[in-house]
């Protein structure tokens, strides 16, 4: 049987009297894409932060490729291998397209002017971003030094998509990819993750579109009340079947029957 790449078990995270994450178990597996769904407060986020190092849970286990991991911050996920897509981007707007891809990893020039001097290797980083970009078909971006406020909601989607498949070696979440973009650049963003996919990286996509969940995922996490419900397969149930479930209208065992 094949091993989870990323999992989780009995996570518990309180934050005073409220208890986001209740015994949850999390299960991803090599090359899929992983719909995590649920109602609002369900706790998906509190999930997924606590996988991705942005909080420390107070109970359970993360497992990365079989090894026991606690990651104290985000960075620590990163130098693991796993990348966090935020539905706020996180990119610096002033600051150009290869200044974005390459923030908090900047590559310094060697030698002398690197080490001591602490300068930058400008066309190194200029030609890896550029490189990037072309392997996921977002070349219709012309300047590579182009400022990223003066893109459309679509490629600067795809700059931090990109940034994560740069570097997001195991592991990419992404946080509602598609939430603030029209029809057309949805599309884009949609073709662009099964781009990543294809390379071979799993990713974990959180996702209150319907339609983009059952289009993409290969299976579905059904999160409600903390704890993972069920894990269903998108053939085997209808859009209706996993909102009824993901708002206690229906349970697991109505599937099963």
């Amino acid at each position: 049987m094949t091993e989870p790449i990323l999992r989780a078990r009995n996570l518990v995270k309180r934050y005073g009297r409220v208890t986001a994450i209740d015994r949850c178990d999390f299960d991803l597996m090599p090359g899929e894409i992983l719909a995590v769904i649920g109602d609002n407060g369900a706790g998906k986020s509190s999930l997924i932060k606590a996988v991705s190092g942005a909080t420390i849970p107070d109970e359970g286990e993360v497992w990365l490729e079989g090894k026991k991991v606690s990651f104290s911050s985000p960075n620590e996920a990163r130098k693991a291998g796993i990348e966090t897509v935020y539905q706020q981007l996180a990119m610096s707007p002033a600051l150009s397209i290869a200044d974005n891809m390459f923030m908090g990893r900047e590559i310094r020039r060697p030698g002398f002017a690197g080490k001591y001097l602490r300068m930058l290797d400008k066309p190194k980083m200029q030609r890896l971003a550029r490189e990037k970009l072309s392997e996921l078909g977002l070349m219709t971006i012309q300047n590579i030094n182009q400022a990223v406020e003066t893109l459309s909601g679509g490629q600067r989607q795809g700059v931090a998509v990109a940034r994560a498949a740069a570097f997001g070696s195991k592991v990419i979440i992404l946080d509602e990819p598609t939430a603030a973009l029209g029809v057309k650049e949805s599309g884009k963003v949609l073709e662009l993750i099964q781009d990543v996919k294809s390379r071979g990286i799993p990713i974990i996509l959180i996702s209150h579109n319907m339609p983009h969940v059952f289009e993409l995922a290969d299976r579905i996490h059904i999160h409600r009340l903390g704890k993972r419900l069920c894990v269903v397969n998108p053939s085997d149930v209808s859009m209706s079947d996993a909102v009824a479930l993901m708002t206690g209208a229906m349970s697991p065992d109505d599937i099963a029957a």
